[in-house]
């Protein structure tokens, strides 16, 4: 074969190198035929697909486009290149240099070249079938990977730590990555913001969407305290921009975590489950995807979560998991489950462990999965083991801002309003609560409006405890020095302390604790005594 392909090489040099004169004499030759495409459904290419030997282009008669162009490309002579009975190609030949037919030795000449390069060509075609594909899924993993980093970039670090409340979230990606998201959103009333939703497609395109839906949903949230509102001004802003065909399903909560009153509305998400001691109910809601048609408006509902109920949302990567024979896991089985669990149960562990045994193992997960559940802890176990009989009065978050240390005192003083604590040592707990917030806010989590000081009031017969809880666990605690005013002007003592002095003189107790993580002072005052500070 090689010395075939040789002779066609020389060949197409001793065709390259002829005479100006004598090339245009003899129109497209071997070397200078310029390709032809022809249609797949040309009946010319069933002819040559059942040819056998070299094919004389002037004497067929066929009605078809793919010969006319042929002709007109000078092409004379065509040996059909076919493989395992496939034609892959032509070898199309022009007029001779000198003129003369094509013998029955060039014939046969080219018949058994023909016979050599189709598998050559098939084989080089398989060649580069494998390559591109190779290319596209290293273009595929690419992106996936892209996708993965702009989806767990955006996703919460960590849950919200809210005194008397279990926060928790799941999120297990597929391997084709889609567009599912959740995040928490703490207010400036110390209200807690929850969202939950799902982009159409996936992939990169998925993701980007994502990425531009939350941050829509964080600056609208800050704008408004109606959750309808909120995706009513996130839809609109998503509409001129999101890809045709894509859009986002959401659901927004508000969670007041002192009353437990949860308003919601949803842009076509899936229904969330309330789980009480009566059953299981679906939060229904009605409101159009976010970025289909401008101008909708979104129904606004709210719950009360009581002592020991929970609320589970889900995206659709659960319910529309599908086992070996094809079976889905279902809404209804869902809905199942999350009734069956007991208060305190980890209900996004019982779920993942019933839709593997669903699944069976070894099965690619088909969606992302993205679980987030909102439990209220049971009357008993908010009770403090310090005091037996505390009753828990209030509990919430302000946002670390400056400023924000007026919140809490404000809720505190409506919490403690019931107890009749008499004027005086009501002005020290505010004063007491006020110190303790500013300082949580500024000098345990730098305020950083994303990490939220948490706030829980308590009250026994004997005394009121207000605790605030910052993020600044990781700091060593140590008593601070008794402040000298002489040595500070001096610069021989730090700044610092005058504020833990002014609680301690405010408050008949100061406790600190730390876990590591987070950072707790605890203020107690009697119920009685005297006003005097």
């Amino acid at each position: 074969m090689s010395t075939i392909l040789r002779a066609v090489s020389q060949l197409f040099r001793r065709e390259q190198d002829a005479p100006s004169h004598v090339a245009a004499k003899a129109g497209s030759s071997l070397a200078l035929a310029d390709p032809v495409e022809i249609a797949p459904n040309d009946p010319l290419v069933a002819y040559f697909q059942s040819s056998v030997g070299a094919v004389d282009i002037d004497i067929l008669s066929l009605d078809s486009p793919g010969l006319q162009a042929l002709r007109g490309a000078g092409i004379k002579l065509v040996v059909p290149l076919v493989s395992q009975g496939e034609l892959i190609g032509l070898l199309n030949l022009g007029v001779r240099l000198s003129d003369q037919d094509y013998s029955s030795d060039d014939r046969r000449l080219l018949e058994n070249l023909a016979g050599h390069v189709a598998p050559a060509v098939q084989v080089a075609q398989l060649v580069r079938r494998q390559e591109a594909e190779a290319r596209r899924r290293e273009r595929f993993e690419q992106e996936l990977r892209v996708a993965q980093i702009i989806q767990q970039s955006f996703l919460p670090r960590e849950s919200p730590n809210l005194p008397g409340w279990r926060i928790a979230a799941h999120y297990g990606p597929a391997r084709e990555v889609g567009g599912d998201f959740y995040d928490f959103i703490p207010l400036d009333d110390g209200r807690l913001g929850l969202v939950i939703g799902d982009v159409t497609d996936k992939g990169v395109p998925a993701a980007l969407v994502m990425s531009a839906t939350r941050s829509i949903l964080r600056a609208a949230a800050r704008g408004s305290s109606s959750p309808g509102d909120v995706l009513r001004r996130a839809n609109e802003l998503l509409c001129p921009d999101i890809p045709r065909n894509m859009f986002a399903t959401c659901l927004f909560a508000v969670l007041d975590p002192f009353t437990g009153r949860l308003g919601y509305a949803n842009a076509g998400h899936n229904l969330p489950y309330m789980r009480t001691s009566s059953g299981v109910l679906e939060l229904r809601a009605t409101g159009m995807p976010l970025g289909l048609m401008p101008g909708m408006a979104y129904e606004e509902r709210e719950i009360v979560i009581g002592s020991g109920d929970s609320v589970l949302f889900h995206s659709d990567g659960l319910a529309e998991a599908h086992n070996g024979a094809g079976d889905m896991f279902g809404f209804p089985r869902l809905m199942g489950i999350v009734g069956g669990c007991a208060p305190g149960t980890d209900v996004i562990n019982v779920l993942m462990a019933e839709m593997t045994g669903f699944v069976g193992g070894g099965r690619e997960q088909e969606d992302d999965v993205t679980l987030v559940t909102l439990a209220r802890e049971a009357a008993a176990e908010t009770s403090s083991a310090r005091d037996v009989g505390n009753e828990v009065l209030a509990a919430f978050t302000v946002a670390s801002k400056p400023g924000n240390e007026r919140i809490a005192i404000d809720r505190v003083a409506a919490s403690v309003q019931p107890l009749d604590l008499s004027t005086g040592r009501l002005e020290r707990l505010k004063t007491a609560v006020g110190e303790a917030a500013m300082n949580a806010m500024e000098h345990g989590n730098h305020y950083q409006p994303e990490l939220p000081v948490s706030i829980r009031v308590r009250a026994s017969r004997t005394q009121v405890s207000v605790e605030v809880t910052d993020h600044g666990g990781d700091q060593e605690i140590q008593e601070p020095q008794a402040p000298d005013l002489d040595a500070k002007l001096a610069g021989e003592q730090s700044p610092r302390g005058w504020g833990f002095l002014l609680m301690k003189s405010m408050v008949d107790d100061v406790r600190r604790t730390s876990d590591g993580k987070l950072h707790t002072i605890e203020l107690v005052l009697h119920r009685g005594g005297d006003d005097d500070a």
